[in-house]
Formats: C-alpha cells, sequence, structure tokens
C-alpha cells in the first residue's frame, strides 16, 4: 500500500516508548531543518513498530509522507516493492543525469534497454527522491521491510546510506528473524522490546474487559510486554481466565498464541470472506483491482470482507487492508495448500498477460504442483525478463522455482546453473552454492562440470578465501580440455589473479604452476581485450621465466593499455593486477594514469566493487607522492563502498602502508594481526605486504635489525606487488646492520632489473641503493643522481627518502653545510606530508648539524574530512555539484553542505579559492 499524507491513528492511545517517539522527533527535526535521518525499527511481531510508524506520520502533518507495506508474496518480483514506492515521483525521472534514469527505466521496466547496474538504480532512486523533497520535505515510512525484494532493500538500503542533507526521512519497521540479509545493518537501528510493566498494565486496563490484577501481572510477565499480545490476549483469555478462576497457559507461547488467536477469528468467518482474505494476503496490498478482478472470478462479492471489519481483522477506514501486518501472515500461513493454490490460480488468472507477465507467471507457479514444464517455460521467460532489467535476485528466483517444474534432468541443471550465476551477480554467494548444490548429479558433461566450479571459484573469492581458488580454477581448465580455447584463457586468466593474491598459500596446486599454465596457453590477441590480456601474460611470465623474461611483455601492455581507449572489464578489480605490473617495473607515472581512467570508467558503470579496488590502488600512489591526506580520502570511500557492497575486504587492514609512514605504530600492529589471521584464507600477499609495510615502519624508527628481518621476508618472497619496492629499503637495513651479503644480494637484483624497467622511480632507486652500498666518495654522484631521478616522477616520499640518506651521510663525512641542505629538504617534506617518524629522523639528524628544526603549525586543511576534502578536490578541478554527486554517489544537496562546511573551515567564500586553500604539500626542494 503506498499513500500520501497523515493517517488517523485508531486503537488505544500510544503508552510509553518515549525513546523511540524521541528518537522519531528528532529524524522529524533533522528533516525540517534540511537534513535527512534513517531510523531502523527491529522487533518481534506485535511489539509496536507499526504503531509507531503511524505515531511518525501524525507528527509529520507539514511533511509529504509516503508509506509502503511490503509483503511476502511478492518478495519474488524485483524491483516490485521499488516500484510501488517510487510511482508518485516517476514524473520526474527526466530530471535524471542520463545513465541514472537509464537504469531506472529499465530497472522498472519502464523502457527497453540493457540490464541496469544496481548501484545506478540505488543512486537514481536516491536522486529521485531528494529532488521530490527539496519541493516538500519528505518522510517514508516503510513496513515489513523483511519482505522487500532484494533488488529493492538494496537500492533502498544504498540511498539510506547516502542522505545527509536531503530534508528527507526514512523509517523502516523489520521482523526479527527474517532477515534482510544486513543491508540495514550499517542504519541506525533501534530494537523495540516489550513495554515496562508499569506501562504494560496501563494498556490492558484500556481494554474493554476487567483483568485481574495478578492476572495482569502474570500476563505481562508471559507476554515481555508486547503490546498486541497484551491486548489481543485480554480480548482472547475466557473470563474465568481474567479472572483468575481457570488457570492460564503456562508458559504464555506468545507468537503461537497470537497467530492461534487471529486464526480463530478468520475460521469463524463466513467462507467467502476466509477466502477473499487469502486474496488479500496474496495480492499485492496497493492493487486492489487485480484482487477484485480474482474475488469476481470465484464468484465472491464486495460484501464479503463486512464481516472481517466488524471482527477487527481488516481497518475500518480502509476495508482492504489488514489491521495488523500479523494478520495478513497468519492468512496466509495458515490456509490449506489447495486453498493457497486456488487463489494463486484466480490472481494468475486476473493478471495481464502483457503488463503482468512477471506477477502473472509467479502465480501460476505458486498455483501449480509437480512437475509443469509449461509453468516451468513461463518461469524461465520471466528470468530474462529480470535479467534484462538487472533485476539479477529476481532472475534466480524465477529460474529455481523454474527447476523445480522442469522435467527434463539436463534442463533442471542448466536452469540451476544459471540460477547460480544469477545469485553470483547480485552478490548472494551463499544462495549460489544452495543452487550449485541442487543441480548435483544433474550436472553431467565437462562443459557443465566447467561452469560449476568456476562459479565455486567465484562464490569462494566472495567471501575473500582464496586459497582453493586456483586449484578449482585449474581443474576446471582441466575438465574443458580444447574444447573452447577462449574460456580457457579466461579461466586460466582468473586462476593467475587468485594465485598471485594467495602467494605462497594456495591448496592444491602453486603460483609457478599456474603461471607456466597461463604462458603455455596463450592465444591470438582479442582485440577488445588486447593490453589486460598481454599484462597477464607478462605477470606470468615474470613468475614462470624470470623478471628479464615478464618485464618486456608488462611494458607492451601498459604502453596499449595508455595509448588505446579500452582498459578494464568494469565486472573485474582489473587495478590489482594493473597494480602489481606498474609496481614492478617501477612505473608511477602508468599506475596514476592508468588508475584515473580506471576510476572514471568505474563511476561511470556504477561498477562499485571495481572502483573500490581502483581506489586502494590509487591511494598507495597517493602515499608514494607523500600525498597523505588524499589516501585517506580514497581509503575511506572505500570503507563506504565496502558497506554498501557487502565486501568484507574493508577496514584499516588496508591502511598498512599509511599506518607505517605515519607512525601509527598501534593501529599498524593491529592491522598486521588481522592480515596474519587471514593467512588460513589464502592471503599469502597480504603477509608480504605487511613485511613491507613494516619494514618502511622500523626503517622509519631506526631499527634497523626489525626492518631487515621484514625487509628479507619480502626478498624472499619476490612478489610482483612489491618485490622490487623492498630492495632500496633491504640494502639500507643490511648496511646499517653490517649484514653485507644481505646487501650484495639486494644490490645484484636491483641492478638486474632497473635497468630492464628503466623508469624514473626504478633508475632513482637503483642509484640509490649504490650510494648506500658504496664506499667512500663514490656515493655522493649516486645520492645526487637518485634525488634528481626520483624528482622526475610522482615520488615526493621517496625523493624525501633519498634527501635523508644523501643528508645522513653528508654528516657522516662531515660536511655539515651540505648535509643541512638536504636534511632541512627531507624534514620539511616530511613534515608537511605527515611521515612523523621519518620527519623525527631528520630533525635529530638536523640537530646533529647544529640547526634547530621547527614544527610547522597544523593548517586549516588538515580540519577538513575524507568527504569534505574529496568534495573540495573536485569543486576545485572546476566540477558542478551535479557532477561530483554523480561521482560520489551521493546527491547535489549533500555536495552542497559539505561544501558550505568547506568554506567555513578555510575561510573562504568562493569556489575559485578552494585550489590554493587546499593544495597539497608538495616535496621541499634542496635549492
Amino acid at each position: 500500500m503506498v499513500w500520501n499524507g497523515g493517517q488517523n491513528v485508531s486503537g488505544p492511545q500510544m503508552v510509553g516508548r518515549h525513546a523511540e517517539r524521541e528518537a522519531i522527533g528528532r529524524l522529524l527535526d533533522a528533516v525540517r531543518d534540511g537534513l535527512s535521518g534513517v531510523l531502523v525499527l527491529t522487533g518481534e511481531p506485535g511489539i509496536g513498530k507499526t504503531r509507531l510508524l503511524e505515531y511518525a506520520a501524525t507528527r509529520a502533518s507539514e511533511l509529504r509522507v509516503v508509506r509502503l507495506t511490503a509483503v511476502e508474496p511478492e518478495t519474488g518480483l524485483g524491483f516490485g516493492a521499488l516500484y510501488r514506492l517510487l510511482r508518485p515521483f516517476l514524473n520526474r525521472t527526466d530530471r535524471l543525469p542520463g545513465p541514472q534514469r537509464a537504469a531506472l527505466d529499465a530497472a522498472l521496466g519502464l523502457v527497453p534497454g540493457p540490464p541496469a547496474d544496481r548501484y545506478l538504480v540505488g543512486l537514481a532512486t536516491l536522486t529521485l527522491l531528494s529532488e521530490a523533497a527539496a519541493e516538500q520535505p519528505l518522510l517514508i515510512l516503510l513496513d515489513d521491510g523483511q519482505w522487500l525484494d532484494r533488488e529493492s532493500a538494496e537500492a533502498l538500503a544504498f540511498a539510506a546510506r547516502r542522505l545527509h542533507a536531503d530534508s528527507l526521512g526514512l523509517i523502516i519497521a523489520v521482523r526479527d528473524g527474517l532477515g534482510d540479509d544486513g543491508l540495514f545493518d550499517a542504519l541506525s537501528v533501534h530494537s523495540v522490546t516489550g513495554l515496562p510493566e508499569p506501562e504494560a498494565k496501563v494498556l490492558i486496563s484500556f481494554g474493554t474487559r476487567r483483568v485481574d490484577t495478578a492476572v495482569a501481572d502474570r500476563i505481562v510477565a508471559g507476554t515481555g510486554g508486547n503490546p498486541l499480545a497484551l491486548l489481543e490476549l485480554a480480548d482472547a483469555l475466557t473470563a474465568e481466565q481474567l479472572s483468575g478462576i481457570a488457570p492460564l497457559p503456562d508458559p504464555l507461547p506468545v507468537s503461537r498464541l497470537l497467530e492461534s488467536h487471529f486464526q480463530h477469528l478468520v475460521q469463524a468467518l463466513p467462507p467467502e470472506t476466509g477466502t477473499l482474505l487469502l486474496l488479500l494476503a496474496a495480492a499485492p496490498s496497493d492493487d486492489t483491482g487485480l484482487m477484485w478482478r480474482a474475488a469476481g472470478r470465484l464468484g465472491l462479492s464486495a460484501r464479503s470482507v463486512q464481516p472481517a471489519v466488524a471482527a477487527g481483522i481488516l481497518d475500518r477506514d480502509t476495508p482492504t487492508a489488514f489491521r495488523h501486518p500479523l494478520i495478513r501472515s497468519t492468512v496466509y500461513a495458515a490456509a490449506e495448500p489447495g486453498e493457497r493454490r486456488r487463489a494463486h490460480a484466480a490472481l494468475a488468472a486476473a493478471c495481464d498477460p502483457v503488463r503482468d507477465a512477471d506477477r502473472r507467471a509467479w502465480h501460476r507457479a505458486e498455483a501449480a504442483e509437480g512437475v509443469d514444464d509449461d509453468v516451468a517455460d513461463d518461469l524461465a521467460a520471466a528470468s530474462e525478463r529480470a535479467r534484462s532489467r538487472g533485476g539479477y535476485s529476481q532472475q534466480a528466483r524465477f529460474l529455481s522455482r523454474a527447476a523445480d517444474f522442469t522435467g527434463d534432468p539436463d534442463k533442471r541443471a542448466e536452469r540451476l546453473l544459471d540460477a547460480a550465476q544469477a545469485h553470483l551477480v547480485s552478490g548472494d554467494a551463499a544462495a549460489a552454492r544452495i543452487a550449485l548444490d541442487l543441480a548435483g548429479a544433474g550436472i553431467r558433461g565437462p562443459v557443465m562440470r566447467t561452469r560449476e566450479l568456476r562459479m565455486r571459484a567465484t562464490a569462494q573469492m566472495f567471501q575473500i578465501a582464496v586459497a582453493d581458488v586456483p586449484a578449482m580454477l585449474m581443474d576446471a581448465v582441466t575438465r574443458l580440455g580444447p574444447r573452447d580455447p577462449r574460456l580457457t584463457w579466461e579461466l586460466l586468466r582468473e586462476a593467475l589473479h587468485a594465485a598471485l593474491v594467495a602467494d605462497g598459500c594456495p591448496q592444491g596446486t602453486s603460483l609457478t604452476e599456474v603461471a607456466v599454465a597461463v604462458v603455455a596457453a596463450r592465444h591470438a590477441p582479442d582485440t577488445a581485450a588486447y593490453g589486460r590480456d598481454v599484462l597477464m601474460e607478462g605477470l606470468a611470465r615474470r613468475v614462470a621465466e624470470g623478471y628479464e623474461h615478464g618485464a618486456s611483455v608488462l611494458r607492451t601492455a601498459l604502453d596499449r593499455l595508455r595509448d588505446g581507449a579500452e582498459i578494464g572489464d568494469a565486472n573485474s578489480p582489473f587495478a590489482v593486477m594493473l597494480s602489481m605490473a606498474c609496481d614492478d617495473l617501477w612505473d608511477v607515472r602508468a599506475e596514476r594514469e592508468l588508475t584515473d581512467r580506471l576510476a572514471a570508467a568505474d563511476r561511470d558503470a556504477g561498477a562499485l566493487y571495481a572502483l573500490s579496488m581502483t581506489l586502494l590502488v590509487a591511494a598507495r600512489c597517493d602515499l608514494w607522492d607523500g600525498r597523505f591526506t588524499e589516501a585517506e580520502v580514497r581509503y575511506a570511500e572505500f570503507d563506504d563502498i565496502a558497506a554498501d557492497t557487502g565486501f568484507r575486504g574493508g577496514g584499516d587492514i588496508n591502511r598498512l602502508h599509511l599506518f607505517a609512514l605515519a607512525g601509527r605504530e598501534s593501529e599498524l600492529r593491529v592491522a598486521v594481526r588481522q592480515t596474519a589471521e587471514m593467512k588460513s584464507m589464502g592471503h599469502g600477499l597480504l603477509q608480504l605486504l605487511a613485511q613491507h609495510a613494516l619494514s618502511l615502519f622500523e626503517l622509519g624508527q631506526g631499527r634497523y635489525r626489525q626492518a631487515l628481518r621484514h625487509a628479507r621476508a619480502v626478498f624472499e618472497g619476490d612478489p610482483p606487488a612489491c618485490g622490487n619496492l623492498v630492495l632500496p629499503l633491504l640494502i639500507e637495513a643490511g648496511v646499517r646492520t653490517g649484514d653485507r651479503a644481505v646487501t650484495l644480494a639486494a644490490l645484484s637484483r636491483l641492478e638486474e632489473r632497473a635497468p630492464l624497467a628503466g623508469t624514473p622511480w626504478a633508475l632513482g632507486a637503483l642509484a640509490l641503493g649504490r650510494a648506500l652500498a658504496a664506499d667512500g666518495d663514490d656515493a655522493e654522484k649516486f645520492y645526487e643522481e637518485s634525488v634528481e631521478r626520483l624528482g622526475q616522477a610522482p615520488l615526493a616520499l621517496e625523493q624525501a627518502r633519498a634527501r635523508l640518506l644523501f643528508g645522513e651521510w653528508l654528516r657522516r663525512r662531515k660536511r655539515r653545510s651540505d648535509a643541512r641542505k638536504q636534511l632541512r629538504a627531507a624534514y620539511e617534506s616530511f613534515d608537511a606530508f605527515g611521515a612523523v617518524p621519518y620527519a623525527e629522523r631528520a630533525r635529530i639528524e638536523l640537530l646533529a648539524t647544529g640547526e634547530t628544526a621547527r614544527r610547522r603549525t597544523e593548517e586549516t586543511r588538515f580540519d577538513l574530512t575524507p568527504r569534505e576534502r574529496q568534495v573540495a578536490s573536485m569543486a576545485a578541478a572546476g566540477l558542478t555539484n551535479g557532477e561530483i554527486a554523480t561521482r560520489l554517489f551521493v546527491t547535489a544537496s549533500t555536495v552542497e553542505f559539505h561544501l558550505n562546511k568547506v568554506f567555513r573551515k578555510l575561510g573562504i567564500t568562493s569556489r575559485k579559492q578552494i585550489p590554493r586553500a587546499i593544495v597539497e604539500p608538495g616535496p621541499v626542494t634542496g635549492d
């Protein structure tokens, strides 16, 4: 049911609920003040959630109120609830940005189009509701949220998490024990519990029947203060029980007693009224026309509702609405299977076969028994329509139901495999595994078995469990044989990705074995994916044949990617592999350029998971350039996206290098322990990245033996992600600890690889390594070369480290004046970046030269939150509020809110002043 405006609250006045009413009041005040608020009310049936929604409606008389009640029979109809909610606002879709409008139109079936991206649908929902709220503050009340179809729930949860300054409030009531898949967990959740004893007794006193005091005490204790139970039991119990003459049931099974009470009320009604109630329970609550057409087919008249209204089952003001959501559930659950099938058959017959084809297919399925290929085909056709709208959860449900009615075992297995694939696309790995298990023995032949293994591997990756994935995909390659070379290559590419992430931890195979297979299987280039394919080949050759064989192929891949239009697949986190290739070639320019392009493509496509991986790569680039604030902005956005997508890999574990460079030791140690806990899941590479971060941290602290231990672990593992980056660190630790063997081994590898890479970073690192290992005055020219070359790329942090080491060397050579020049530049750079341990190390060295280092005062730009910093940066680049909103998946009013705070904090009055006010500190020259 969707309605606008307030509603008179029927029944006894509200008792208690002070905390809930205060929370609702705060939310409404925020909406009136131009802000937003979200509240999720959870609790058992009858606890008062619906009553609180009614209270909110009465308190929001000057707001536009829109209310939606989700219904259980509609949970399989993707985007169905969203369509019902947005229907009053669909005349505004022409105001949406193009991609959002296309996604929403496709999702709701308004126009034909490619499958809608679910996050773009969520953003379109947010924008549409925000536009409406700009004209009149808006309050949305959603009851029985546990019955939302998954697509609608995802869109609403996405929008709710991004409400900020939109004059829009959202209150959702969800029944305990019936999941929303955790989609609302990140919102403000309030658990509604039973009334305290005094308030519960007051509520009982409002009833028309006298209740003995001791019996009232027993009812209150037995019901836990559940308001509906208190009122209904006071009506349902006999006079003898209420007066204390006859005993009460012991214990009081509240839910069962309530359901039994409602069942008795329904059973006492005329048969035609009971049938009409069942139709109401099975039909969408806002489509009374469908219900009455079905009623006509069963020979029921409008007069059939009157006994239900008189019995208090249906609402007196709205005779086709149940008085309480629990009554609807009870009516549907208590009906005999044959009665339910008869009701669904009538509803199917009443549905328009063109306009309501999906609902018709679903009702036909609910009306059918046993194998029925006609119904199965109808459901399969509905699944294709769902897929075309981007309703992948709905597609999976239709396909799973189609399999139930399919007689042919092979066709049934195919439909279950298709259902599993749809579940994976929707992000529900657990449901995908269930569908794969159901397919079971029906999976025959190598092609079907390959599909199954690939999907099981993908489901594992969804759960960030990598250990078994490479072996599963290699098994799929073996089963497929030579039948499909392109599919074989895709499987091997995925296996290599997983094996590189697992590094030394895969089960049942090894990184080298996978890499050898990739090299052997390289096929004729695919024009559309040439750069990506060559990059994967380069990584494979690097592992299987050695650095000299992989480097040239990786260079070809990066050149192709930089020169070409294609960059990556929005459905795959290509940035992870790209980062490995760029870091292995010390090519930060290519990494920055390509990640910027990837991020733009991911944002345009609404590919949030791929974007999140790209943000992590871009953040590391920021760190190497000393842009710690920018890196934190990206990490914060990553965490927001992880919450939206349900990705389990968010949090501080991704900030290892930021913590190390900023000297945040306690946070670093906690994050390192978290990486260790993930080793059993196959995250070997993460362990080495943690060791690399610890190397940086310990060098900043001057603890060289600890740094040597951590850096040596990375050196021995030699992963593409940081195997080369650790070489100058290991040389420094080796020199400081007097371990010449380690120093020479690291320098030898650096001298072999850096010329092959040939980038400023590679050659600067080589010069630095040679300087550290040199004897006598030969070191000076290498230090100078290192500082110069590292200054040719966005590597302000690395250049500052080279200056620090150069200054330390000069001071030891008693050249204090020259040392001050390098150390001062290093100190001021580190201090500006926020690289606390390195700044302190440089400060101490400066003191030894006789110069006092003065710490800079913190600038106002550091008062900006990560989101404010992000908005300010985009505004400084010339983007409009609308363009910023689209990129950040928020509303234009939220962008304006953040910009106003930026102006106040920075003391500026114009967008033109932003660039100068937020300029990121760069390296300090030693000139």
